[in-house]
């Protein structure tokens, strides 16, 4: 049953955990490297990852014997090496020339988007939410981070050169913490006594 309270809460969870905004310098500086990000692909495929966690996430994972925590643990690798990236000026990443869509499906759709803690949260809100308020919630995310990732050339021309570079670098910090704390919540999980 539709419930807007319930739609309301997972999209706002969903939003602050995809933290598209933040994620703006590393769109940019990924669409200067490979050229031009297709927002279409990246946020389908983005979509599809998140609905194919929510139709059956655990059950994804469980056939190739990885735990949810793995994946988070998997995901926080990469997200350690896109925050190493923007601080440090080096290039892990590198673009491949024969796959035009390769920069907006890895790393944008997963991790930037469709990432393990936004993967990890969908089944989460399995346990409170019912699944077509948390799938409402899904797409009103995807319209959001398709609006950001058409902007993304407007966006560039506002902020200018330092002021890119300095968000590069901040939200390069951040992206490192997110890493460290996805990695060290699943790989040490606190047990209880």
């Amino acid at each position: 049953m539709i419930d807007f309270k319930q739609i309301l809460s997972v999209s706002l969870i969903l939003f602050s955990v995809i933290d598209i905004l933040g994620s703006i310098p590393i769109i940019i500086n990924l669409r200067k490297k490979a050229g031009h990000i297709q927002s279409e692909k990246a946020t389908l495929a983005a979509g599809l990852l998140m609905i194919l966690f929510l139709l059956g996430g655990k059950s994804i994972l469980g056939l190739f014997g990885i735990g949810v925590e793995d994946f988070a643990i998997a995901g926080a690798l990469i997200i350690f090496a896109l925050g190493a990236e923007m601080i440090l000026g080096i290039e892990i990443f590198k673009p491949d020339p024969d796959a035009s869509a390769g920069a907006s499906i890895v790393p944008i759709a997963f991790p930037l988007i469709a990432g393990a803690g936004t993967l990890t949260t969908i089944l989460t809100l399995k346990a409170e939410f019912a699944q077509v308020n948390i799938a409402i919630g899904i797409v009103l995310n995807l319209i959001f981070v398709y609006a950001v990732l058409k902007s993304t050339t407007w966006l560039e021309r506002k902020l200018g050169k330092t002021g890119l570079d300095v968000l590069r670098r901040i939200f390069g910090i951040i992206l490192l913490s997110i890493a460290v704390k996805i990695f060290k919540s699943n790989a040490f999980p606190i047990e209880i006594v």
